[in-house]
C-alpha cells in the first residue's frame, strides 16, 4: 500500500510496557494510524502480555516484538527507576543491533534511550513526553533526592537530544518548559500532540441483560489505575455526599437505583494498586456506601464500553492530570464528564456543554451529579454535544493525520 502522502517510513516505537493504560492506549493508536497511512510499524517493548493487553497488539497489524521481559522491575520494591531504564536500554540496544535501521523511530515516556538511537545518523528520533518524570518521582527524603538527582539530570539532558519532542496537552508544554528551564533557555519547544480515541467502537451494541449494567442506569462510573494519584476516594466520598445534599437526592430513589462503579487497570504485581483497592473499599464501609459501590478490576475494552454505554456520567477525579484519556473515551461514548478543574481536563471538556469542570472536593463534585440525576435529559443532551466535540477534535483520524504531518516532516528534514 502506498504510503498518504507520498512518502513511505519505517517507524519504530520504543514503549517501556505495552499494558493496559492511556500511555499504552497512544502509542497503540499511534501504531494504528501510522500503519494505515502506508508505513511500516514496529513496535518494541520489554513486556507484552497477551492476556492483558489492547486487542490491536494482536491483531497482526504491526508486530509486537518484547526483548528483556526477565530483567527486573524493582529491586525489594525499590529503585523502580533505575530498573525501567535498563528495561528500555535493553530493548534499544537489542533493536538497534537485531533490526534493520528505521527511518524514524519514537521513543515513548523513556528519554534515556534518546543518545543511543541517535547513533543512527540516517535515522530522526521523535520522543513523546507525557509528563516530567521527576515531577512524579518523590523527592520526600535526603536520600530519595540523591538517588533523583542524576536521573533527573539525564531526563532532561536525554530529552533535549531528540530531533522532536511531543507532549499531551499544553498543561504539559507549559510544564515542560517550566521545568526543564535549560532546555526552555535553549529554545527548545515540544509540539503538542492530542491522544485520540476510535469513536466508532462506541457505535456497537452492548449487551444489557447483566445485573451490573443494569444497575448502572441511574448510576456514575469511574474508570481510571488504582493508583492513589487518581484521586479516586474523591468519586466514593462525593457519590457519599448525594444523600445529605440540601433535599436529600438520594431519598427519591431505592438504594439500587443510585450506583457507583470504580473500574480501572489492576496488576495484582503492583503492591500499589493492591494496598489502594482495599483503601477504597474500607473507605466505601466507612461512607456507608458499600452496598451501592462495585469495584471492577481490569476489566476488557468490550466490558469497559458496555459500563459507559449504561452509566449517567463518567466522574474523572486526578488532579492536575496531564491528559487523561478516559474523559475522551466518555465523551465519544455520548457521556458527560465530571472532572477537576485542571491539567488536561481544561482542554477536552467543555464547562456545562459536555459536562462540569469542578473544584477537587466531594461537595462540588457532589452538586454536580445531582443535577444530571435531576435532570436526565439535560445529561443526554450534553453526552450528544460530547460526542460531535470529539469527532471534530480527538477522533484517532484526527491525531493520525496530525502524528503522521510530524513523523513526515522530521523525515524530511536535513540534519546539521
Amino acid at each position: 500500500m502506498a504510503a498518504k502522502g507520498g512518502l513511505k517510513m519505517r517507524i519504530a516505537i520504543i514503549h517501556p510496557d505495552l499494558g493496559i493504560g492511556g500511555a499504552e492506549r497512544l502509542i497503540v493508536d499511534a501504531a494504528v494510524e501510522l500503519a494505515s497511512h502506508g508505513h511500516d510499524v514496529h513496535v518494541f517493548t520489554s513486556h507484552h502480555d497477551k492476556n492483558r493487553c489492547f486487542e490491536e497488539t494482536l491483531a497482526g497489524t504491526f508486530p509486537v516484538t518484547v526483548y528483556g521481559d526477565f530483567l527486573p522491575r524493582h529491586i525489594f520494591y525499590r529503585l523502580h527507576a533505575v530498573c525501567a531504564y535498563l528495561r528500555c536500554i535493553f530493548v534499544t540496544l537489542c533493536m538497534l543491533f537485531m533490526w534493520p535501521s528505521f527511518d524514524v523511530i519514537l521513543a515513548d515516556q523513556i528519554s534515556v534511550v534518546v543518545p543511543l538511537l541517535k547513533l543512527k545518523r540516517s535515522t530522526k528520533v521523535v520522543f513523546y513526553c507525557h509528563f516530567p518524570d521527576l515531577l512524579l518521582a518523590k523527592h520526600t527524603t535526603i536520600l530519595r533526592r540523591l538517588y533523583r538527582k542524576p536521573i533527573d539530570l539525564i531526563e532532561e539532558s536525554t530529552t533535549g537530544m531528540a530531533d522532536l519532542i511531543l507532549v499531551n496537552s499544553k498543561f504539559t508544554a507549559s510544564t515542560f518548559a517550566n521545568t526543564f528551564k535549560h532546555l526552555n533557555a535553549q529554545g527548545i519547544r515540544p509540539a503538542v500532540l492530542y491522544p485520540a480515541v476510535n469513536v466508532d467502537q462506541f457505535d456497537e451494541p452492548h449487551s444489557s441483560n447483566s445485573y451490573i449494567y443494569n444497575h448502572l442506569r441511574l448510576g456514575f462510573l469511574s474508570i481510571n489505575r488504582f493508583e492513589r494519584k487518581k484521586n479516586i476516594g474523591l468519586a466514593i466520598s462525593a457519590f457519599a455526599k448525594l444523600g445529605t445534599l440540601e433535599g436529600g437526592i438520594l431519598q427519591d430513589y431505592n438504594a439500587a437505583d443510585v450506583s457507583l462503579i470504580i473500574a480501572g487497570g489492576f496488576d495484582k504485581r503492583l503492591r500499589e494498586n493492591v494496598e489502594y483497592l482495599e483503601e477504597l473499599r474500607n473507605l466505601a464501609e466507612r461512607e456507608g456506601v458499600s452496598d451501592q459501590v462495585t469495584f471492577i478490576t481490569s476489566c476488557s475494552t468490550l466490558e469497559r464500553n458496555a459500563l459507559l454505554s449504561q452509566c449517567l456520567a463518567v466522574l474523572y477525579t486526578p488532579e492536575d492530570e496531564h491528559f487523561g484519556i478516559v474523559p475522551l473515551e466518555a465523551m465519544a461514548a455520548y457521556k458527560p464528564v465530571i472532572a477537576c478543574n485542571s491539567g488536561g481536563p481544561v482542554e477536552t471538556i467543555k464547562n456545562g456543554t459536555t459536562g462540569f469542570l469542578c473544584s477537587p472536593n466531594p461537595q462540588e463534585f457532589s452538586l454536580a451529579m445531582a443535577k444530571l440525576i435531576q435532570d436526565p435529559q439535560m445529561a443526554a443532551r450534553m453526552g450528544r454535544e460530547a460526542r460531535q466535540h470529539i469527532i471534530e477534535s480527538f477522533s484517532t483520524r484526527i491525531f493520525g493525520q496530525n502524528l503522521n504531518r510530524f513523523l513526515v516532516d522530521v523525515a524530511r528534514t536535513k540534519r546539521d
